[in-house]
């Protein structure tokens, strides 16, 4: 709290930004709201399940947290948001069926790589940087890119026969490990080595000597 003592004289408050945390606290209870709301008429009029609502309300969350990632100034929140999207992520593979794919994304995404991140910006970080970091200077060329990657799903989507199926399909933990590691056994182990190649990498930028090679 030192820090704020610094930058805030006694006795004195900053309205402005009092305003906008306040500003920000009531836009996000009135998304909250209206989620809620959409979920409670799909449940008493519309005639749906738990399931549909529960998918509702996990897709929203999942994407108003996306949307934080890439908007908030503050990298720390960054991070915080991208684990409330992976949770709800793993929310929606539970729905359609694959609670081991739910779990893995728990603990390998939320569990391990989140958190990682998280305390790579905090150790990583010299301690004389802005408490913000402004990076968002490809905005627009990755606004352009978002655009284009979501048509190209929306138009695979549309043009892929997904056939109709009586029930909700459920796939065992057995099957799905089953399947995971016979048939799909090189490309997991693709993504293995990928992921090791990254850590090593996040390990040699941490520990490099200050004044080292660049």
């Amino acid at each position: 709290m030192a820090w704020l003592r610094r930058s805030v004289p006694a006795g004195k408050s900053d309205p402005p930004a009092m305003m906008r945390t306040i500003i920000s606290a009531l836009i996000g209870l009135t998304i909250l709201g209206a989620v809620l709301g959409i979920a409670v008429l799909m449940l008493l009029f519309l005639g749906q399940d738990w399931d549909d609502a529960l998918f509702w309300i996990f897709a929203a969350v999942m994407i108003g947290a996306g949307l934080l990632v890439v908007t908030m100034r503050d990298i720390i929140r960054c991070g915080l948001a991208m684990i409330v999207c992976f949770g709800a992520l793993a929310g929606i593979y539970v729905l359609m069926g694959a609670p081991l794919i739910g779990a893995a994304q728990v603990i390998v995404y939320i569990g391990a790589i989140s958190v990682l991140i998280l305390f790579a910006i905090m150790l990583t970080q010299t301690k004389d940087a802005p408490a913000r970091l402004v990076f968002q200077t490809q905005a627009g060329p990755a606004a352009i890119a978002a655009v284009l990657i979501a048509i190209l799903i929306a138009l695979a989507v549309t043009a892929t026969d997904w056939g109709g199926v009586s029930e909700r399909i459920r796939l065992s933990t057995a099957a799905m490990s089953k399947a995971l590691f016979a048939d799909f056994v090189f490309p997991f182990e693709i993504v293995s080595v990928l992921l090791l190649a990254a850590v090593i990498g996040a390990v040699f930028l941490a520990k490099r000597e200050p004044g080292g090679p660049s």
